[in-house]
């Protein structure tokens, strides 16, 4: 069975799903939280407290409606944006803006075809504020008027190294498709180019993994103070 796509269907239609092994919480177990005047907490959801919480999120947020939720993490998303190509249907895609969520990314972007698969989400996407551009210009256009550098991700021909780049806080992190990579065009309105240095035999690693590597380069420097190395 596969059970990502089973608990991501479930999730979509409010539903639980069997594994073999317990996902989330069950029906929740004493007094249903309240406020101070006694009245309902209205984070929490009531259905949910009846019948158990099996989303995939934080502990934090079990038995929270979804918009709650949403509504906690605008008061602490970071300052970077992701965007991905989307020309092909990729399936990297999901696991992109899968990662995006659980490093707290402002938004995603989609550039190219509207609908995306969004199998390897994981429903995580319904927590994001998503947005759509139909070419690269649209895409820059947007950028520049935010004032935010659209920074791509690919290792391409005198790309830099993202270990020893300075990387703003603000900023879009840019990714391509599975195979092709970053189109010439996105690669023209970026300001850089940057790759993860690899040490073996493969030419290239997954977008999917790249993208995870990246976003965390941005926390390690912007969160947890770590300088580019030299």
């Amino acid at each position: 069975m596969d059970e990502a796509r089973d608990f991501a269907v479930a999730e979509e239609r409010g539903t639980s799903v069997s594994t073999s092994r317990d996902v989330g919480v069950g029906p929740y177990d004493g007094q249903w939280p309240a406020l101070p005047d006694g009245t309902p907490d209205p984070r929490y959801d009531p259905e949910l407290l009846a019948q158990g919480d099996r989303r995939n999120v934080e502990d934090r947020y079990r038995y929270w409606t979804h918009e709650a939720i949403v509504a906690d993490l605008d008061t602490r998303r970071h300052d970077f944006h992701v965007a991905v190509e989307n020309w092909g249907h990729d399936f990297n895609i999901g696991s992109v803006i899968r990662t995006a969520n659980a490093m707290g990314a402002k938004a995603f972007h989609i550039v190219g075809k509207r609908r995306w698969n969004r199998r390897g989400a994981m429903v995580t996407d319904r927590y994001q504020h998503e947005h759509h551009h139909p070419d690269v210009a649209a895409l820059a256009a947007w950028a520049a008027q935010e004032g935010l550098p659209l920074i791509g991700i690919d290792n391409l021909p005198g790309s830099r190294p993202i270990e020893t780049y300075e990387l703003p806080r603000r900023c879009v992190l840019v990714f391509g498709q599975e195979g092709p990579g970053l189109t010439p065009q996105m690669q023209q309105v970026c300001v850089d180019v940057l790759h993860i240095e690899q040490f073996g035999s493969t030419r290239s690693i997954n977008a999917g993994a790249a993208a995870a590597i990246a976003m965390h380069v941005w926390v390690l420097r912007h969160v947890h103070g770590f300088a580019a190395h030299r």
